[in-house]
């Protein structure tokens, strides 16, 4: 009975050790990945192939990054209060930007609309690239419902967060986390705006293409949610 009674620990032991060696988290998933992206994209874009290029990075989101548990960060946040993801209690939309760096024409109040739209259901943050003074500047055209924060080189502690965010995929970047920080879809790039689209236009058309991907993005929360529920029953 003793005999039998340890061998049932250590295989539960051993089961244990295998399920926390299966969760990979984002900067590991990067890490492993974005060489070998990195040395087929540029080769598709030296040939011009905008298409391929693309495809490729849909194909490192969905078979290297979705799924994975992103790194529980603090971020920096522009009122002087640090933002760490895991305090939060609910999906997480994350978009980055830098200060320098045009943002398109309509995106900050689309974004600002959303936000109070899906305030109940999601958080949304985003990060700029910069020190204090200049994502401070910028945090003024966003609304209260979307926490503004930053994080730079020159700060203490971001290194990780830079090296894994900001450089791998450059910006703006779009991040999906469910309530459990697994990272449900990335998107690159912000939405093209044809040159002299009125504002008007430029809204609705940045509005239509991010409500689109915050539906698709709070749908695959509820199945997955929904699916680990029924696993527990």
């Amino acid at each position: 009975m003793r005999l039998t009674l340890l061998a049932f620990l250590y295989i539960f032991a051993s089961h244990g050790t295998y399920s926390q060696e299966k969760v990979v988290t984002y900067s590991e998933a990067i890490k492993n990945n974005i060489k070998k992206y990195n040395s087929k994209s540029d080769k598709e874009f030296e040939k011009g192939d905008i298409e391929r290029g693309n495809a490729l990075f849909d194909s490192l989101v969905q078979n290297h990054l979705v799924g994975s548990k992103f790194d529980d960060y603090s971020f920096k946040s522009i009122n002087s209060r640090k933002v760490k993801l895991s305090k939060i209690k609910k999906p997480v939309f994350i978009i980055t930007y830098a200060s320098w760096c045009v943002i398109n024409k309509g995106e900050i109040p689309a974004l600002n609309k959303l936000a109070r739209k899906y305030k109940n259901d999601t958080q949304f943050i985003v990060v700029f690239w910069d020190v204090k003074s200049d994502a401070k500047r910028a945090a003024r055209q966003f609304n209260n419902q979307i926490k503004v924060c930053y994080a730079n080189e020159a700060y203490k502690n971001d290194e990780s967060v830079v090296a894994t965010l900001k450089h791998p995929l450059g910006f703006p970047t779009s991040y999906f986390l469910n309530t459990n920080l697994e990272v449900i879809d990335i998107k690159r790039g912000g939405v093209p705006i044809p040159p002299r689209t009125s504002f008007k236009k430029a809204f609705d058309t940045n509005f239509e293409v991010f409500d689109k991907r915050l539906i698709g993005f709070i749908n695959k929360n509820e199945q997955s949610a929904g699916q680990l529920a029924s696993v527990n029953e």
